[in-house]
């Protein structure tokens, strides 16, 4: 298996490959569009002016000039009219050469042989030592007529050029590969990083350290990777508390229905005692199955998608059914109700709703004293606003950022024996987001509390 490593040095390497062949094809087609024809005018008018020059020595030998000329840079090879060839300083290293432009030369014209070379490319023909790759004009001495072939001697003019560039361009490879294996490492290393921080979440262990420093996407990943983390770490924390949660609360009125059912059953309670017993069992039952369906909204609500059912009712007849509902409850502690209810309809789900409005009416009955106000109020801006407050014993400000969280009971400032299963504003929570709205809480302790929920108008 090839590893992401091995992978990014390869994918560089033919990137760098791939690159060197469409730079050779791109300077190829320059060469052939813009300087062959210009390096072959410079090496015509050399030669031009290389017989000029003669023409205007007479006291020289032919011979002796053309080596002067050609130990100054260039390849000449002269053809006189019987067809016998010369060569002036390094010979050509491809000398074949087709007659018929030997004779067109002493005959007067010129050969143009760096234009009518034919390369695949023809930028390597720059370099080609051969006569067919150079410049022929016709060159009169002592009466007779010769034809002169040349072209400069790359070798001799640039050879330490080409070799101080064939070491460049050499190293630059070289050195090209050598840093995309050291720099891949640098690119590879934080996502092995991430790996091993993968393998250690899958193995349970949540603690993982990350370069989040970085300032690429690389620092992103790392970044959101941690903060992912530590989400898997509060919802695996909150799994365990949850199932804890559950636990205890289903256990506590097992072990008294267990109890008092078994005292029942050994026949060691007086009758009055019996009738107390049966009706804690009674309690008990009523309490976890409760707790089961709280529970069993709480699923539906976390999992269903389509668990919102839509329809038109007045908002304001709700929530007065929900207060006549509970008229036993608020009449016996002797609490002032106080309605300010605008007719209004609604779309949304009545049946969630109501469980809203009950939950939180009977919260705040469980939690004032009596004497105490309870106020509901429906606004219309924007959105629909209801507001549920009360006079009631409130709620610590420490305990406020928690207390829509499953289980949990604000025990130091209840009476324990009114706190229920911890799950009514969860569901609350739950129900309201659910239709899109939001729930606010305000409170101060000994003062009251007051519920804000924000529907939509739909």
């Amino acid at each position: 298996m090839r590893t992401l490593y091995i992978r990014i040095v390869y994918t560089f390497m033919l990137i760098s490959l791939a690159s060197m062949i469409v730079a050779l094809l791109l300077t190829n087609f320059y060469y052939a569009e813009k300087v062959r024809g210009y390096n072959e005018q410079k090496i015509m008018n050399i030669g031009q002016e290389i017989r000029t020059l003669y023409a205007k020595t007479n006291d020289i030998e032919l011979g002796e000039y053309l080596t002067h000329i050609a130990n100054i840079g260039f390849q000449i090879y002269l053809v006189d009219d019987e067809m016998h060839g010369i060569f002036y300083g390094t010979p050509f290293k491809h000398q074949q050469m087709d007659n018929k432009y030997i004779r067109e030369v002493l005959n007067g014209k010129t050969y143009n042989g760096i234009m009518e070379e034919h390369h695949l490319l023809v930028v390597f023909s720059l370099f080609e030592s051969s006569i067919q790759n150079s410049i022929g004009l016709p060159l009169s001495a002592n009466g007779r007529t010769y034809a002169m072939f040349m072209r400069p001697n790359l070798e001799q003019q640039f050879g330490e050029v080409r070799i101080i560039m064939a070491v460049l361009l050499g190293l630059v490879f070289l050195l090209s590969i050598l840093f995309i294996i050291i720099a891949s490492r640098y690119i590879v290393k934080p996502v092995k990083n991430l790996t091993a921080a993968t393998n250690k979440i899958v193995s349970g262990d949540y603690n993982i350290e990350m370069d989040v420093t970085r300032r690429d996407e690389i620092g992103n990943l790392a970044r959101h990777f941690k903060q992912m983390a530590q989400s898997i770490k509060q919802l695996d924390e909150m799994r365990q508390e949850f199932v804890a949660n559950v636990s205890h609360e289903f256990q506590s009125p097992l072990t008294s229905i267990q109890g008092f059912s078994q005292a029942i059953l050994d026949k060691e309670t007086s009758p009055e005692e019996e009738e107390r017993y049966l009706r804690v069992i009674e309690k008990e039952s009523r309490r976890l199955s409760s707790l089961s369906k709280q529970l069993l909204t709480l699923a539906a609500l976390d999992k269903e998608e389509n668990v919102i059912h839509l329809t038109s009712f007045r908002l304001d007849e709700q929530i007065r059914q929900v207060l006549i509902a509970t008229e036993w409850q608020w009449t016996e502690k002797q609490l002032v109700i106080d309605p300010d209810l605008t007719e209004i309809v609604i779309t949304a789900d009545a049946g969630l709703l109501y469980q809203v409005w009950f939950n939180l009416i009977t919260n705040s009955i469980k939690f004032s004293r009596s004497g105490d106000t309870i106020s509901i109020g429906i606004a219309v801006d924007h959105h629909i606003v209801v507001t549920i407050s009360d006079t009631g014993i409130g709620i610590p400000e420490n305990e406020l950022s928690h207390i829509f969280e499953r289980f949990h009971k604000v025990d130091s400032a209840r009476n324990r024996t009114n706190a229920g299963s911890g799950l009514g504003l969860s569901i609350v929570k739950k129900i309201v987001d659910r239709h899109k709205g939001t729930i606010e809480i305000q409170s101060q302790l000994g003062e009251g509390t007051s519920f804000i929920i924000r529907l939509p108008r739909m």
